[in-house]
């Protein structure tokens, strides 16, 4: 949204998109990806109690076929994947995540991986319980720097329809 000051100076502040700016089958390239570093996902993993040695154990993961080494937290790329998308699409105009579903993570992500997202509007509707509130869903992807999908969810959410006199 931009605004005229007083003194002639314009004032740009990023938001999201309201409800009627979405459209059914869009897809937002969410830029600049995240390169995930060991740091995150042990900070993350223990923030979070998991005590998978898959992520926290370099010797148990090492030796363990197939993939000789540890694995970045699944819910860490979830969370950093959708965290990608907010600035260009719910920053401000969400009202809140209804939920997430069809979750998959195809392939896994490792220390050192930059980690792109992307999201295509599937549906939405105006809710019919909430005045000035809609029902958009989401189908968000993770792809690593190969261009490898790493992760899926698809995730319904609630956000404002535009207020009178916002642009």
């Amino acid at each position: 949204m931009s605004t005229a000051n007083q003194d002639g100076t314009k004032t740009v502040v990023q938001r999201g998109l309201w409800f009627e700016e979405f459209e059914i089958g869009v897809r937002y390239l969410h830029r600049p990806g995240r390169t995930i570093t060991e740091a995150d996902n042990v900070l993350f993993t223990t923030l979070t109690m998991n005590t998978q040695a898959l992520h926290l154990d370099a010797a148990f993961a090492d030796a363990l076929p197939p993939f000789n080494q540890r694995l970045v937290n699944s819910m860490f790329t979830l969370s950093t994947v959708v965290g990608l998308s907010v600035a260009q699409l719910t920053q401000g105009t969400i009202v809140g995540n209804l939920g997430f579903s069809e979750v998959a993570f195809p392939k896994p992500l490792f220390h050192g991986d930059t980690l792109y997202a992307e999201t295509e509007i599937t549906d939405k509707r105006e809710s019919q319980s909430r005045p000035g509130e809609g029902i958009v869903t989401f189908v968000h992807t993770g792809r690593n720097q190969h261009g490898d999908v790493v992760a899926t969810a698809s995730r319904k959410t609630m956000v404002r329809l535009r207020p009178d006199g916002e642009l």
